[in-house]
């Protein structure tokens, strides 16, 4: 069903970091125009954004996040039993990026270490995945990280995307205690929408080649190549104000909750008319929504994690949070859970 429900189990720190790098929406009059500018700001709220270097890979500002975390709260490194990282760049195909920064962080070599492929909505499957590891008797600690460079592979001139996305990384703790309490999750799949998001060449589908990699220009008068990603705004926003709703509604109806008692909405930083279009379906409190898309953009899946960095003012001990992303494919998912004791770290720049 998709539906999971937790005890028992909680977040216990989270660090971000982002390129010191900062782009300027309004700034960008290289490919578009002033007024194709000021339309876009004001559509999606996107004032600026954090641009890796070109050696600066979604592992590195994951690393230093995790290094943050280590020596900013009494965690200790050998106390991780598994490692999960979640992006779209990663290292290298082969091998892994989570056996990589296994030993980069110096973690056991008992340290469980795997990848995860997904976009916007990876911190929702993240945290889904490091809760169900933690509800093993024998596993405490599951440091999530969760990275992207998405800049490296997205056309600047691209009009759907190319003043949209930009680069983060983060590291959060997962850990068990009785005092977190119940947490709830629903995830949901529908592959029927895979070419809404695609980079549809470089794959195996499509092998990379010369003309994989030759910039065109397409009938929107965006330019790009066929390893870039390619995105179709309108089909997403549709999905998303139809679908985004629901799943809210349908988790606290399995919760047995109302949207009333939630203290802070954290959802994916997709665009900020999108966000308010689902907040206004649920009735939702504004004042209650966490914003961070104005300084960062469209950071995929680390937007959670950096908004409540960006944000962590205006969230208090034993506050109840929901989260809430979409992403390619198209995967969703929501969640509701109380932050107990969460050390939150001030985002840092790398």
């Amino acid at each position: 069903m998709g539906l999971v429900k937790f005890k028992g189990i909680g977040i216990k720190a989270i660090s971000v970091t982002v390129p010191k790098q900062k782009v300027v929406t309004s700034q960008q009059t290289g490919f578009f125009t002033e007024k194709q500018l000021t339309y876009f700001i004001d559509a999606t709220g996107v004032q600026e954004r954090r641009i890796a270097s070109k050696e600066m890979c979604a592992s590195d500002l994951c690393y230093d996040a995790a290094i943050n975390l280590f020596n900013k709260t009494s965690i200790n490194p050998n106390d991780i039993d598994a490692l999960i990282f979640i992006s779209q760049t990663p290292d290298y195909r082969v091998p892994g990026t989570s056996i990589i920064m296994q030993d980069r962080l110096k973690l056991p070599k008992a340290t469980i270490a795997f990848d995860v492929n997904m976009t916007c909505s990876g911190y929702i499957y993240g945290l889904l995945l490091a809760y169900s590891l933690t509800n093993i008797a024998n596993i405490k600690n599951v440091l999530l990280l969760v990275g992207e460079t998405l800049s490296k592979i997205t056309s600047p001139k691209d009009n759907s995307i190319g003043l949209l996305l930009g680069d983060a990384g983060s590291a959060t703790l997962i850990t068990k205690g009785e005092k977190y309490g119940d947490s709830f999750f629903s995830l949901n799949t529908d592959g029927s929408n895979s070419d809404a998001v695609i980079i549809p060449g470089g794959g195996f589908r499509n092998m990379s080649s010369a003309e994989t990699i030759e910039i065109k220009k397409h009938e929107d008068g965006s330019e790009r190549s066929d390893e870039q990603i390619r995105m179709d705004g309108m089909e997403v926003f549709s999905f998303a104000v139809s679908e985004m709703p629901k799943d809210v509604k349908r988790l606290l109806s399995f919760a047995e909750k109302d949207v009333t008692a939630i203290n802070k909405f954290v959802f994916h930083q997709a665009n900020k008319y999108m966000m308010n279009v689902i907040a206004k379906k649920l009735k939702v409190d504004t004042s209650k929504m966490l914003y961070s898309i104005e300084k960062y953009g469209n950071t995929s899946g680390v937007s959670i994690p950096l908004t409540m960095a960006d944000q962590k003012s205006l969230i208090d001990n034993n506050d109840i949070l929901l989260l809430n992303a979409i992403g390619a494919g198209f995967s969703w998912g929501t969640t509701y859970l109380k932050l107990v004791d969460c050390t939150i770290l001030e985002v840092n720049e790398l």
